[in-house]
């Protein structure tokens, strides 16, 4: 250790400034970070409650934290909490640009592997199962270890089901735009890419992004989802456009434009689950047959259905995602109340 590094280890930060520890981590290219103190206690007894009390209570505190500088307009996280069930040894509420999602593929297992790898829970090889209660729902991880190292998590995730298959909307700048509307934890419209002459590669982004944002503002104006079971996770997440692999061994390609405009550098977990619900509607897979699905990056996830049935008046089935995450940091944030940009910008 340098001379330097050893002053900074003696240094603290003044009484009143927030202090934030955090793991940084991506899944499959998408950032995650996991913050693990200083965001203010959450006391409700669901974690869609706890959810309503960050959105109206702590939002200064979610802009510090993703936004710049400390973040980025695609900067991703999620909160570690006590547990609200009995099944669960955590609870975790995602975070983003725009506000508090409701669940997250590429979330569960980023946390799951930064849980593992850093120590924060016991490992047991070569499987380690870890219970996390979600805004939407309880959702069961399982960790393949080797060596005290994680090498993919997989999730079964909340039921998942189609709301509507080959609807229409009108976009403005766009015109007639057919999207099927799913939910795998959030609700996405699925657009074909090839209906906007798009490939789904890293330079068709401000493409991607434009196109996202029009069809999604369309979609929740003209004919906004509604879950049947709970109307705070009724409200369209993002569009996610599909497209063909790119890649041998691949099944297609996702990218999803969620929140204000972030594009998801992994295939979407939960976009994943919702694309399963509909293939499965269509007949065009059965249960526990894989598909893989690219990331703009070309990264993958793979889904499978590993049960069925019914939300409400839905029916349903029930999703398992794969993939990989790495840890990339460990942070001590910093919030100084008399910082004038203490609560984060965006340029976007």
């Amino acid at each position: 250790m340098t001379e330097l590094a050893r002053r900074l280890a003696d240094w603290s930060p003044p009484a009143d400034w927030r202090r934030v520890v955090a793991v940084d981590a991506h899944t499959e290219g998408e950032p995650l970070r996991v913050i693990l103190s200083g965001f203010p206690e959450l006391r409700g007894e669901s974690v869609l409650a706890r959810r309503r009390e960050a959105r109206l209570e702590h939002d200064g505190v979610r802009r510090a934290l993703m936004l710049e500088p400390r973040g980025h307009a695609d900067m991703y996280g999620c909160i570690v909490m006590p547990p609200v069930t009995s099944d669960a040894d955590l609870a975790v509420l995602f975070t983003h640009n725009e506000g508090f999602s409701t669940m997250c593929g590429h979330g569960i297992i980023g946390l799951t592997t930064v849980l593992l790898e850093c120590g924060l829970m016991d490992v047991v090889e070569p499987v380690t199962p870890v219970g996390i209660d979600t805004p939407a729902g309880f959702v069961r991880a399982t960790a393949s270890v080797e060596k005290g190292r994680v090498s993919r998590v997989s999730f079964v995730n909340v039921p998942s089901f189609v709301e509507r298959l080959d609807a229409e909307v009108d976009v403005e700048g766009v015109g007639s735009v057919r999207y099927d509307l799913a939910y795998g934890g959030a609700f996405y419209a699925y657009v074909e890419a090839t209906d906007f002459d798009l490939r789904l590669m890293p330079n068709e982004t401000p493409r991607l992004i434009d196109l996202g944002r029009r069809i999604k503002a369309s979609v929740q104006s003209e004919a906004p989802p509604e879950h049947p079971e709970d109307p705070e996770l009724g409200f369209l997440y993002g569009t996610i456009f599909v497209g063909a692999a790119l890649e041998p061994g691949g099944h297609s390609r996702n990218v999803c434009v969620f929140a204000d405009g972030e594009v998801d550098r992994s295939p979407t977990g939960t976009g994943v689950c919702g694309r399963l619900a509909i293939h499965y509607a269509r007949d065009e897979i059965g249960l526990d047959e894989d598909i893989v699905v690219e990331s703009i990056l070309g990264t993958r996830f793979t889904g499978r259905v590993v049960g069925t049935g019914r939300v409400g008046e839905y029916a349903a089935i029930v999703p398992e995602v794969s993939g990989r995450a790495h840890v990339i940091g460990r942070n001590e944030i910093f919030i100084d109340p008399d910082d004038p940009l203490a609560e984060g910008f965006s340029l976007r």
